[in-house]
């Protein structure tokens, strides 16, 4: 196993651990510490200045995240390329159309690809595989979204992980009908006795469907 497959295979490891999509999670830790080090490291790099320009800054999503951040300094700095170019399109009454991407969802892209690619070479006659996939079926496996871009990948993903994320999707499906039953009225008692996780089976649901998302950083 080449040395990036261990980094991978740890870094989802450690994920499975946690709530929600491991994915998702991965996603959004890395593009945490991407931001970091472009904000800390790389604003005065002409080649990321120039990509950041070219995209009218980052997306709405992860310029939200810039509050977060120590170093206004650089934020300032990367914030008045977009506001001159901002201002003289306003004088010029010409519309502001940016011509790239958002340097983060790039690499959001990047991270999806690669361990979506991880993922699908994990196979249940490898003996160093098996351990991860005890590690990702305990977990609540991939969210619909990055499913959905693992069979665009290939079609034939391995048998476990169909199964798994099948089954997955199943069992919520039935959780969901039966809180929607005992939400009628008059059937209080029955829901109360529901498990809790149950009762909050809408929650699951959204994070499912839209998955985990990087907006915030989470523990």
């Amino acid at each position: 196993m080449a040395v990036d497959k261990h980094i991978n295979y740890f870094e989802l490891e450690k994920a499975c651990q946690k709530p929600g999509c491991p994915l998702c999670r991965i996603i959004r830790d890395r593009s945490w510490r991407y931001l970091d080090n472009m904000l800390f490291e790389h604003v005065s790099d002409r080649g990321f200045r120039a990509l950041h320009r070219q995209a009218g800054g980052f997306c709405p999503e992860h310029s939200a995240k810039l509050v977060n951040f120590r170093d206004g300094l650089a934020v300032a700095i990367l914030g008045r390329d977009i506001l001159e170019d901002r201002i003289r399109h306003f004088k010029s009454r010409k519309p502001w159309r940016p011509r790239g991407t958002c340097p983060i969802c790039l690499e959001r892209k990047r991270i999806e690809q690669e361990y979506l690619s991880f993922l699908l070479e994990v196979g249940e006659e490898r003996p160093d595989d098996r351990a991860l996939i005890q590690w990702f079926t305990a977990s609540e496996g991939l969210c619909a979204p990055h499913y959905g871009m693992l069979l665009e990948l290939k079609k034939r993903p391995p048998r476990w992980l169909v199964q798994f994320q099948e089954d997955k999707f199943s069992r919520l499906m039935e959780r969901v009908n039966r809180f929607i039953e005992l939400s009628a009225y008059g059937r209080q008692q029955e829901f109360a006795a529901l498990p809790e996780a149950d009762k909050l089976v809408w929650k699951e649901l959204a994070r499912t469907l839209r998955g985990s998302g990087d907006a915030e950083k989470e523990e």
